[in-house]
């Protein structure tokens, strides 16, 4: 039993640990980019593109696509092959086994 507890608390740490870490990531993300973007609207003349150019935002946009899976895999988001998901496709497999055994009876 205390085995189990010692083992609950060590999972409960890394779990901690990650979301730390993810918050830790978002700050940096987003003092990062905020001056990334006070110093281009600061320098930027605004006649014809200015501040909109594309080049601007690849930074950021990439670094929040980063971001964005590390808030999936830290708090264990996933839309498409939830415990649902799961449980649809044991149920599947299982099926298609028990159709399997009771053709060769």
């Amino acid at each position: 039993m205390e085995e189990f507890n010692k083992e609950k608390l060590e999972r409960a740490k890394k779990r901690v640990d990650a979301i730390k870490g993810f918050y830790i990531h978002l700050t940096v993300y987003s003092v990062i980019n905020a001056f990334i973007l006070i110093n281009i609207f600061v320098r930027t003349n605004f006649d014809g593109e200015g501040f909109w150019r594309w080049e601007h935002f690849i930074t950021p946009f990439f670094w929040g696509i980063g971001l964005t899976f590390h808030a999936i895999n830290t708090f264990r988001l996933n839309p498409f092959f939830g415990k649902e998901w799961e449980e649809r496709q044991i149920k599947k497999y299982m099926d298609e086994d028990r159709e399997q055994l009771e053709k060769f009876k």
